[in-house]
């Protein structure tokens, strides 16, 4: 399902809410990496003062060159989507450039051992989740797109929906940026390895109902094309899902104004078992 659309989307950027979130920043140890990884995480209005209440979880992963601080941010977008949809949200360090995946050339690299058996069992220990796939969503943005979609689409045992926002969906076309070539090795040398870690290689794993998905990409932004590429493959297979084009920059002010969308689908998803933008 293909949305190329504007109405929709800045119809629901204006929104301006005031925030009463809990930002708790910590840290979650690591025994993949062997060392405490800094996390935030994001309790909605509310959540400390009903002991009995069960809140579903949005794992929001940065893009390259963010850290967990910056993405929740109180003056920006994620305080704002946990207490509009009663939901927490749990931002994790990723690293200026891990692309959220285990490295097979540096060990200090395991980011995908680390979200899918460190740190979602430790939220689902410490916190008051709701914890099963349907009542649990992964998001990001950039580096963080590419995440969520390439930890959504091998872990569908744990995650019902997945965001993606400008992700950066194929790594083959960019052998030379975002220290990519340090965490899988070159291209020139590990071919196979561009072919394993980019997203649209995951694709024929996929089929129909498993998953909620939505992308979001601006016009003009340099991951355009991939995200294009990705939504025509689904497509062809028969996937449903939703994708919108905007006009935009690959910016942080995309992302901000993209995440109201997002949150909307994901909570559309966890009422009703539907992803949806109504």
């Amino acid at each position: 399902m293909k949305l190329l659309i504007a109405t929709i989307t800045f119809a629901l950027l204006g929104l301006t809410l005031s925030i009463a979130a809990e930002h708790r920043n910590g840290s979650v140890d690591s025994p993949s990496m062997k060392r405490p990884i800094p996390v935030t995480v994001i309790l909605p209005e509310g959540y400390a003062a009903n002991k009995d209440a069960r809140f579903p979880v949005v794992y929001a992963l940065h893009g390259a060159g963010g850290n967990n601080l910056r993405y929740a941010d109180p003056a920006r977008t994620l305080g704002k989507m946990a207490d509009r949809y009663q939901t927490i949200v749990v931002v994790p360090d990723g690293g200026k450039t891990s692309w959220w995946l285990d490295s097979p050339i540096d060990p200090k690299y395991q980011y995908e051992t680390f979200v899918i058996k460190e740190l979602i069992p430790h939220i689902d220990q410490n916190y008051q989740t709701l914890a099963q796939r349907e009542k649990r969503a992964i998001t990001g943005g950039s580096m963080g797109g590419h995440g969520a979609c390439y930890l959504g689409f091998r872990h569908k045992d744990l995650f019902g929906a997945v965001g993606n926002i400008f992700g950066g969906v194929d790594l083959r076309p960019f052998p030379n940026n975002w220290d990519i070539k340090h965490r899988i090795g070159a291209i020139e040398q590990h071919p196979e390895n561009w072919e394993k870690f980019s997203v649209l290689s995951l694709l024929d794993d996929l089929k129909p109902g498993e998953l909620a998905i939505l992308t979001m990409v601006g016009h003009e932004d340099f991951f355009l094309g991939v995200n294009r590429e990705m939504n025509a493959r689904l497509q062809k297979k028969g996937i449903q899902h939703f994708y919108i084009e905007t006009q935009g920059k690959h910016e942080t002010a995309y992302e901000d104004r993209a995440f109201p969308v997002m949150f909307r689908f994901i909570h559309n998803y966890f009422t009703s078992g539907q992803g949806s933008l109504e």
